[in-house]
């Protein structure tokens, strides 16, 4: 049970390292506002899978773009992370788009039609029946 609790904590570990080399290191001008949503590491150690949000566009080239360049990257951002956390053997990054909030977005705005749409509907009910009893 305790290997499960040290890939936790590397995971947050590296999690909050990425989120700032992402933003402060890597220069590239196509990497957009990206956000480290979540880290898990193998038990073995040997990679970490990055999960990845963007902030604005979300079109599947530019996900494809920000992941090339993080892929690009991952040399760099496992150098630096080796200066930063002490461990034997640092992770190999494996970046993935966290489909997860734009599902969570999605959901949430449809949600938000229905309950418009049930008291548009319901309004309407009130204002064609003059507000008296219902058969």
């Amino acid at each position: 049970m305790r290997e499960f609790k040290r890939t936790d904590r590397v995971g947050d570990q590296l999690q909050k390292e990425l989120a700032v080399l992402i933003q402060r290191e890597i220069k590239d001008p196509r990497l957009g506002m990206v956000t480290v949503s979540g880290v898990t590491v193998s038990r073995d150690l040997g990679y970490a899978d990055v999960y990845v949000t963007l902030l604005g566009e979300e079109t599947p080239a530019h996900v494809q773009e920000n992941l090339q360049v993080l892929r690009r990257a991952s040399g760099f951002l496992r150098s630096q992370i080796a200066r930063r956390i002490k461990l034997r053997h640092v992770p190999e990054l494996r970046f993935h788009f966290d489909e997860s909030v734009v599902r969570g977005q999605r959901l949430s705005s449809l949600i938000d039609e229905a309950v418009e749409s049930d008291r548009a509907r319901h309004e309407g009910d009130e204002d064609g029946n003059g507000g008296g009893e219902r058969g």
